[in-house]
């Protein structure tokens, strides 16, 4: 029977399963943990399908496993020949298919990856990727190839009508330049989209609150939901880090939160990327939200805000439930939740924090995005635009007008 097993010495996972009357070890390079057992799991899941019904390529999971060899098909044999002589195949037969070759790229990139990040690339190479380059060789595939693939995703349109934008274009032809990239240093031939361009994204579009609004919004809001406002809108937290916020990264001696974990699709996760693990300050304010959401549910559950059950908050009801019915109470526009993320960091700007400092608060390794997305904002609340510098100059200019 097929296991997920761990080699007691290296405590690594690996793959033992039997193929064709032959028992098989495939090692890992990932540690025993739930989250990489998961995964592990699924890959032996779909290997086992694939056995069942005749079609698994043992060098297509395995390209540098010694077992292939006693497993070679046709196929296979496009894989395992990655830059060896061989009389018996012409050249273009080493060349794998790209409906091929992709999926031991994503084998290998998949321990890398966050299982959201997984699920989104799988969906990409499945919708978009392989029903128009899935047939061709990987080293037929050409820049112009490329460009009509993109300019036909411009036309692409999605169930609710609207266009993609530029920005999930740039995704989906960034995930076939990183398959290419691969497999053009593996496979020896030149990358066709080295000088591809991306294209333009449009500047992003933020509608935060003012504080007026905010002050509103929370005297307003229901009492139950105070607290998990407050904490949004002061700490400038992302919805997956609050609605997965555990008790047990509010580190009240240091007031801080440990921004450690994501609630992403019904399951915990690790945060976006590394510069999002983070501590933020606990302000005054948040402090006093946090005590009382303390003694509302303190004991329910290891998530700070839960519902009856315990489970972390549905983004979707809460949006549906609170959010959306509040705004249009204080006959506010409707915006996404994520606004609250853009309000605190506007509100930290305005009132003269450090830009360093903000910029860890949110999780950004500079202060670049800071000026780019929220700069607009800035001189209507700090009333630093430009008058300073032109009181500066008329001054100096009467100066010079008096007679000595």
């Amino acid at each position: 029977m097929a296991k997920v097993r761990v080699r007691p010495e290296s405590k690594r996972l690996y793959l033992d399963f039997h193929y064709k009357g032959v028992r098989c070890r495939e090692y890992t390079a990932l540690e025993d943990s739930i989250r990489n057992r998961r995964q592990v799991q699924s890959l032996m899941d779909k290997i086992q399908a694939e056995i069942a019904v005749g079609v698994f390529d043992y060098s297509i999971y395995f390209p540098q496993s010694k077992n292939r060899f006693q497993f070679e098909s046709p196929a296979s044999t496009l894989v395992a020949t990655v830059g060896q002589a061989n009389s018996d195949v012409s050249d273009e037969d080493k060349f794998p298919l790209f409906n091929e070759f992709v999926e031991v790229w994503l084998i290998e990139n998949n321990a890398r990856w966050r299982l959201a990040t997984q699920e989104l690339m799988r969906h990409t190479i499945d919708k978009h990727l392989l029903p128009t380059l899935g047939p061709h060789k990987v080293n037929k595939i050409s820049k112009a190839d490329v460009l009509l693939f993109r300019a036909n995703l411009t036309k692409h349109r999605m169930k609710n009508g609207r266009p993609l934008t530029p920005k999930t274009i740039n995704h989906i032809v960034g995930a076939v330049k990183s398959i290419l990239v691969e497999a053009a240093d593996r496979y020896g031939f030149p990358n066709p989209l080295e000088k591809l361009s991306r294209l333009k994204v449009p500047k992003t579009h933020i509608e935060p609150f003012s504080l007026v609004h905010v002050l509103r919004m929370l005297e307003t809001v229901r009492e139950d939901y105070r607290p998990y406002l407050t904490v949004r809108f002061f700490t400038g937290m992302r919805t997956g880090e609050a609605d997965g916020l555990k008790w047990k990264y509010i580190d009240w001696e240091r007031k801080q939160i440990l921004v450690r974990e994501t609630w992403s699709r019904g399951r915990t996760e690790y945060t976006k990327n590394d510069g999002s693990q983070r501590e933020i300050d606990i302000s005054p304010v948040v402090w006093d939200a946090l005590v009382k959401q303390k003694q509302m549910t303190a004991g329910m559950s290891e998530y700070v805000f839960c519902g009856k059950g315990g489970c972390p908050l549905t983004s979707k009801n809460f949006v549906n439930r609170v959010w959306n019915p509040l705004l249009r109470f204080l006959d506010l526009t409707v915006r996404r939740p994520y606004q609250m993320r853009h309000t605190a960091a506007t509100l930290w700007l305005a009132s003269g924090e450090n830009p360093e400092w903000i910029a860890r608060q949110l999780g950004h390794t500079s202060t670049e995005m800071l000026f780019t997305v929220y700069s607009r904002f800035i001189p209507n609340l700090t009333r630093k635009d430009g008058t300073a510098f032109a009181n500066l100059l008329a001054n100096h200019m009467i100066l010079a007008e008096v007679p000595e």
